[in-house]
């Protein structure tokens, strides 16, 4: 499976890091990218120890869209065609209501949530076009799914944005091999709770989706039949 090449972005910790540790381990190259060097480097080391191939790091902030193009040349020098793509890399502010939020950060969220999305796509599609076909997954949020007003303005005008992004690229791509999901988490224990007006405590966390939980969802995906498009998928913690 070491022809097959797969890139993760927001891929330092959480839901990203385990899609990733996921895919090397079943023997897929992956390029990883996300902001902080260290957390990259763990992930790596990860897929390593996992018995996959190493890792191409590429460290990066999603919102560049310079530093966007850059990696992706990388990859195709290094890699080849990425063949998988999957969209993990996430943000959002404690201040998430019409009264308190900034618009500064609402700019940033929907920066990170949605265009740095169709930048990554735009730059990896014609590629995929070229070798008649490949697989996008983006991680999106059960906030698009059914209103959770506690998930904020922007995350949430963000997040829905990403359905229109999948629809048309399903409508648009499909007839060249091209297939994306929208990935619908509910809550998940990880690190990006820290950025929750309000912590969860213990037992919350404990009832919440593992990072591992999605990883599996994302690999379900990408182990699927050429021919078959999941368009939708959504998975919520048990009795949550």
């Amino acid at each position: 499976m070491t022809d097959r090449c797969t890139w993760v972005t927001g891929a330092g910790s959480g839901m990203g890091r385990a899609s990733a540790v996921r895919a090397g381990a079943s023997g897929r190259r992956v390029a990883l990218s996300g902001r902080r060097v260290p957390s990259l480097e763990e992930t790596a080391k990860r897929i390593v120890d996992a018995g996959g191939p190493a890792p191409l790091v590429l460290p990066l902030d999603v919102r560049d869209p310079d530093a966007l193009a850059e990696a992706h040349a990388r990859v195709r020098a290094e890699f080849g065609t990425v063949e998988a793509l999957v969209l993990s890399a996430g943000l959002n502010a404690p201040a998430r209501t019409w009264a308190d939020q900034s618009m500064s950060d609402f700019a940033a969220i929907v920066e990170t949530n949605l265009t740095s999305v169709a930048r990554a796509i735009d730059l990896t599609l014609p590629g995929m076009r070229n070798a008649g076909g490949g697989t996008i997954v983006i991680v999106s949020s059960i906030s698009a799914w059914r209103l959770s007003p506690g998930a904020g303005v922007a995350y949430t005008a963000s997040k829905r944005g990403l359905k229109a992004l999948t629809e048309t690229l399903n409508g648009q791509e499909g007839r060249n091999g091209v297939r994306a999901t929208l990935l619908l988490p509910g809550d998940v224990d990880s690190e990006f709770l820290r950025l929750r007006p309000v912590q969860p405590d213990e037992d919350s966390r404990a009832r919440m989706l593992s990072p591992d939980d999605v990883a599996r969802a994302v690999q379900f995906v990408l182990d699927a039949p050429p021919g078959v498009t999941i368009d939708e998928l959504v998975i919520s913690p048990t009795g949550f």
